[in-house]
């Protein structure tokens, strides 16, 4: 590789486990891990880190220039649930720190960009079940407009000027490595931590919110997957869809009961559920299988063993 990774928003939820796994397949000096404050301990001290704030053009230029880098991970986002309490705020990040790496591009000075989406581009109007690829979009929030104007805006530069940017809509994610980041899918990270310490959890979502979901190593691999395919492979330049498993809080809480067998479950659906009635049950990623071979790995069953696993270790250790 000829030049080095920036991953911008590396101390989040996904960006954390995303620099950790593009250290160990380029190297560890090769990827350049940034975020607005220090994150763990391990993404740290593992290769180089710069504290950057997303919406700094000059500073983004500044460490673009510095480490000779020539690909982006744009992973700084506000969140759903956070967004909705500061819009402007999260439109600001949201949309400023989008334009900074692609002009960036346009400009010659980086040749290859990652930018997430998420199904919170889809809407009340939006099909609910298999959302098609291409489809009627209506967000509701602040986040998924944001994140639907930044898939046009992708779509745009790579037309216009030719800007190799890559992207896929992620579900909601689940990881027991790095805690939530104000999302609404986030009631599916909480519940394991709650089962093992109180055999109890209150939900925020309604027992029949079904939601796409993914666990993390899957959302890791459809991000270097997608990096790594052939240009001419890459056919979607706004988003691609993206699947592993859909399922409720109630779908989710039976599946821990067969490990936990005392565990009980209640619900108290705040304004999350709003957001959560406004997008899909299921999405259908069939553009992603058929054009760079996505394929995912955990199914309900091994996300709820791996989860269980890895939260009572966590637990365990701060104990």
């Amino acid at each position: 590789m000829a030049g080095r990774i920036l991953i911008i928003g590396a101390c989040g939820q996904i960006g954390t486990e995303l620099t950790l796994k593009l250290r160990e397949i380029h190297g560890n000096d090769q990827v350049v891990a940034s975020d607005i404050r220090e994150g763990a301990e391990e993404l740290m001290q593992s290769g180089p880190f710069e504290i950057l704030n997303a919406t700094d053009e000059a500073h983004i230029k500044e460490i673009v220039e510095k480490y000779k880098v020539k690909e982006v991970y744009l992973m700084a986002a506000m969140l759903s649930a956070t967004a909705e309490k500061a819009p402007m705020k999260a439109w600001d990040l949201n949309m400023d720190s989008l334009f900074h790496i692609l002009n960036l591009a346009k400009d010659g000075k980086i040749d290859k960009i990652f930018w997430p989406s998420s199904i919170a581009v889809f809407g009340p109007s939006t099909p609910k079940d298999d959302t098609p690829q291409t489809t009627i979009m209506e967000p509701t929030t602040v986040y998924g407009i944001s994140k639907q104007t930044g898939e046009r805006w992708c779509e745009y530069y790579f037309r216009k000027f030719g800007v190799d940017v890559r992207s896929i809509r992620y579900p909601g994610i689940i990881s027991y490595k790095t805690l939530p980041g104000g999302g609404t899918t986030d009631y599916a990270i909480e519940i394991f931590h709650e089962a093992i310490k109180n055999s109890q959890y209150t939900s925020f979502l309604a027992k029949d919110a079904a939601l796409p979901m993914m666990y993390m190593d899957d959302a890791i691999k459809a991000t270097v997957d997608i990096m790594e395919a052939p240009a001419e492979k890459i056919k979607v330049r706004s988003s691609y869809n993206l699947a592993a498993i859909s399922f409720t809080p109630e779908i989710l809480a039976e599946e821990i009961k067969k490990h936990i067998k005392d565990f009980e479950i209640s619900y108290e659906p705040d304004f999350r559920q709003n957001i959560a009635e406004s997008w899909p049950s299921s999405i259908d990623d069939s553009s992603a299988r058929e054009d760079w071979g996505w394929t995912h790995d955990f199914d309900l069953d091994r996300m709820t063993t791996t989860m269980l696993d890895g939260v009572g270790k966590t637990l365990k250790e701060k104990a």
